[in-house]
């Protein structure tokens, strides 16, 4: 039902342009603010993009006006630094034998925005308006030591900027999103991000708990794991039957649909997903056994992304 609401919402985006300026401003701030990070929650990121340009384009609409032409002025040399970068590249990879497809990644418009305003940059500061994909063509395992095989080639033809490396393989997001990123210091002297997975990743990355639902049911042998996905939905619905007032329910939707992450280590080396800001007893709700015995809690404030239980 989630999924033909988003799809819902996507369909009325696209096509139905409500005169009344009220009414499109209302419908853009709540695809923005709900259905956008809903769709980001499930991993659903073909959605989730689209959904936050045309939300933003029907906001701000001349902030829109104003990057979109910014992306169209250099997008030529951009694509040109990409294609140099990828010949190099696909030719290391060949000689190691790692088959893999690269191509390039444009960077969505209200991305581009939000990063512009919650980080205080300039357009010319932004180093990944155009990355580089890399999507090795082995699957498991073998699939798993490509990625990182093709991690080492990147890093040995290019310096890799400092503080730039996020391992999403090792450690997934919450909804499931698994890639290496990092970003170096590419032809030319300039900064390339790249990307690194699988085809299985990348299907995930578009696609979510869409593309679970089609591996379990399409037959094709892959087992996944919705128990996190099942657990979370749930707790939803209770929230919803709690909840007298639909705009506390609202409230409380908005808050638990996160974007930033923290990580929490059980005793035993297990990794556990929390959002930003999490508290001791968020820990002991996701890590219940460790709860029920735990006089304490430390956190490594050196680094907001390494929290221990």
């Amino acid at each position: 039902m989630i999924l033909i609401k988003l799809a819902d919402r996507l369909h009325n985006m696209r096509h139905d342009r409500v005169p009344r300026q009220a009414e499109a401003g209302a419908e853009a701030r709540e695809a923005l603010e709900v259905y956008a990070p809903l769709a980001h929650r499930l991993g659903i990121h073909a959605l989730k993009m689209e959904l936050e340009d045309l939300a933003f384009e029907t906001l701000h609409p001349r902030k829109y006006a104003e990057i979109k032409a910014m992306v169209a002025e250099r997008r030529a040399d951009r694509e040109e630094h990409v294609r140099e970068a990828s010949v190099v590249l696909q030719r290391e990879l060949d000689k190691a034998n790692i088959p893999a497809q690269i191509s390039g990644r444009a960077k969505h418009f209200y991305s581009i925005y939000d990063k512009m305003v919650k980080k205080g940059r300039e357009f010319n500061e932004i180093y990944d308006l155009t990355a580089m994909r890399v999507l090795v063509e082995r699957t498991g395992d073998e699939g798993t030591r490509d990625c990182y095989g093709a991690l080492g080639l990147i890093h040995s033809l290019w310096k890799p900027m400092p503080g730039r490396f996020k391992d999403y393989v090792a450690m997934p997001k919450l909804n499931r999103y698994r890639a290496l990123h990092t970003t170096v210091i590419g032809p030319q002297g300039r900064p390339l991000e790249i990307q690194v997975r699988t085809q299985d990743m990348h299907e995930t990355a578009e696609y979510g708990i869409a593309a679970h639902w089609v591996y379990k049911r399409g037959g094709k042998g892959k087992k996944t794991d919705d128990a996190e996905w099942t657990a979370w939905m749930k707790q939803l619905m209770d929230w919803q039957q709690d909840e007298a007032d639909p705009r506390e329910f609202i409230k409380t939707l908005r808050t638990d649909l996160f974007d930033d992450e923290v990580y929490v280590f059980t005793p035993k080396g297990e990794v556990k997903t929390l959002p930003a800001g999490s508290r001791r007893s968020t820990s002991h709700t996701r890590c219940t056994d460790v709860g029920h015995r735990t006089v304490g809690a430390k956190v490594n404030a050196g680094s907001c992304r390494s929290t221990t239980c």
